[in-house]
């Protein structure tokens, strides 16, 4: 069964579209739509549901009941629950600068205007192209320079040498500083927030401060110089590469490194 999650406020464009998606034959199985009217439930939903329970594709609307973010906050919790699963926008805010938001922050394969010729048509190709595309091979590691991320034990390699605690050689770098390095990395070039990394991390904004951000960033610069001693990578992030300190908001930035 081609399982749609479907995030849409307007009860017209669910009459208008629902019957469509159910009758379409995206992948050889029968189409089931799951409409959530508020961001807000399809977020407790994701939050609530079993690894197992993930829908083969996300269709968002991107304003709903007045928030601009709302569909921002769906695709957040997604891409925390499922990054795997494909995410698609269905917005009346195609060429403004909402659809330039989602594009930037990352998660979504494509942004599709409601109102243009051939709408149904224009849909359901997109969804199976989404879908034809979260088919193809995947690599399960993230690369950038001599630095390399294993998505799936999450352990993190610097020139083929695991990145280990620099307070404790004899064990591995803790769990926390190894996720920040990856939500970086899979945003770079843009910089991430204290608050983008408190939700990324799943943490209490309130008590995931600057100050744990900088610790946790303090403590992956000094195990990457462990790593290879012969680098100044302090000087290196100083410099623009690596991990760099981002303005006055309290964020930073992987910027891929060119050196030795």
């Amino acid at each position: 069964m081609a399982d749609i999650l479907w995030v849409e406020d307007q009860s017209h464009w669910i009459e208008k579209f629902q019957p469509v998606l159910e009758a379409t034959d995206f992948d050889g199985r029968p189409t089931r739509v799951r409409v959530f009217r508020f961001a807000e439930a399809a977020c407790q939903h994701i939050k609530q549901s079993d690894a197992g329970q993930a829908p083969d594709i996300a269709l968002l609307d991107a304003q709903m009941n007045g928030r601009d973010t709302a569909g921002a906050s769906v695709s957040r919790a997604l891409q925390r629950k499922w990054p795997d699963v494909p995410q698609v926008y269905l917005s009346e805010y195609s060429g403004t600068d909402i659809e330039q938001s989602a594009f930037e922050q990352g998660g979504i394969q494509d942004f599709i205007a409601k109102h243009q010729r051939n709408i149904e048509a224009v849909l359901c190709w997109r969804i199976k192209a989404a879908l034809r595309q979260r088919e193809a091979p995947k690599t399960e590691q993230l690369t950038s320079g001599p630095l390399t991320l294993d998505k799936v034990t999450w352990e993190v390699f610097w020139h083929g040498h695991k990145l280990m605690n620099p307070n404790n050689p004899r064990r591995p770098l803790g769990p926390t500083p190894r996720k920040i390095l990856r939500y970086l990395v899979e945003a770079s070039p843009r910089p991430v927030s204290t608050l983008q990394m408190a939700e990324a991390l799943e943490a209490d904004p309130e008590r995931f401060s600057y100050a744990n951000y900088r610790q946790h960033i303090k403590t992956l610069r000094h195990a990457i110089q462990r790593a290879q001693p012969a680098l100044d990578f302090m000087a290196l992030c100083q410099r623009g590469e690596g991990i760099v300190t981002f303005g006055d908001l309290g964020a930073y930035c992987w910027k891929p490194v060119q050196s030795d």
